[in-house]
């Protein structure tokens, strides 16, 4: 079950005449922060949703929001299954991967599918994810995982969302070339292992169990008990259908699934996913496949 910190009053009764105790302060959540391809230690604390966080970290570093490309938690590496999404372990050491080369790639669609999965830092970068083995991308050495997409013959798409980057992608016409510019992420030289993980400094009392950081786009975060098995089994099984349907990943698919969870059937959960997720347009039969699919990850997990 969720639960958000909040301040408690004290349940002891005062004696008569005593002053009256302030209500307990919410905790500061204080997290360490490094960019990925070596600097100090930084501290950051009192962000809401994964632009704030951006503006956190930069101003850390004293380096522009712009320059962040994502964010991965508890190694410093290009991983894909680290990245930071809209979830932060209270335990979690924050690594910024920042602008590093530009390049240019010329690519000739033989293929309807470039081989392609695309996901997005929730603040204007779209990235490469994932690259499919023996795909048109894979063929072309100088395109890389954790590559920010910037613009596709020379129209910049910095801003949209990775299922608008997608689209264009398939739409693009088959037979003709077209040109990726593409940014990747700087890396050191001298980084051999992997960053020692550390924790997050709480200053004041947080009950112990598993707990995360919930960023949101809209409101304040929260302190919540972090996905149960159920709900952790159920967004992968979202996540590929999103990769399956749409060439895209979305490391945040907590909307999908807790309109799931309050949803009596697929007409409910259909109108739910509307409200919340409308601008994905998701076609109905994939709004029927994930319905089955988090009913299967609730049988998968008992």
């Amino acid at each position: 079950m969720r639960r958000t910190l909040r301040a408690m009053d004290s349940a002891a009764p005062r004696e008569p005449g005593a002053t009256e105790t302030p209500a307990r302060a919410r905790p500061r959540l204080v997290f360490r922060t490094q960019l990925a391809h070596g600097s100090p230690t930084g501290r950051i604390e009192g962000f809401t949703n994964v632009r704030e966080l951006y503006a956190k970290i930069a101003e850390a570093f004293g380096i522009a929001p712009t320059e962040i490309l994502f964010c991965t938690l508890n190694s410093h590496k290009v991983d894909m299954q680290k990245l930071l999404g809209g979830q932060i372990g209270l335990e979690d050491f924050i690594f910024a991967h920042v602008r590093g080369e530009t390049k240019e790639v010329e690519v000739t669609k033989t293929e309807d599918a470039l081989g392609l999965t695309i996901t997005d830092n929730g603040a204007g970068y779209a990235f490469i994810k994932r690259i499919k083995e023996g795909s048109i991308i894979n063929r072309i050495e100088a395109v890389c995982v954790g590559d920010s997409i910037e613009a596709i013959n020379d129209h910049s798409i910095v801003g949209c969302r990775h299922y608008e980057v997608a689209r264009m992608l398939r739409e693009l016409p088959k037979s003709q070339p077209f040109t990726l510019r593409l940014v990747q992420p700087r890396r050191a030289f001298d980084m051999i292992g992997q960053r020692s993980r550390s924790k997050c400094s709480v200053e004041g009392k947080v009950s112990s169990g598993r707990e995360t950081l919930r960023l949101r786009s809209g409101g304040g975060a929260t302190v919540e008990e972090a996905p149960s098995d159920v709900e952790a089994e159920a967004a992968r099984r979202v996540d590929d259908l999103l990769e399956s349907y749409m060439g895209i990943r979305d490391p945040e698919l907590a909307a999908v699934v807790e309109t799931a969870r309050s949803s009596a059937g697929t007409q409910a959960f259909a109108r739910g996913l509307d409200a919340v997720l409308g601008e994905f347009a998701f076609p109905d039969e994939f709004v029927v496949e994930v319905w089955a699919a988090i009913g299967e990850a609730r049988d998968a997990c008992g």
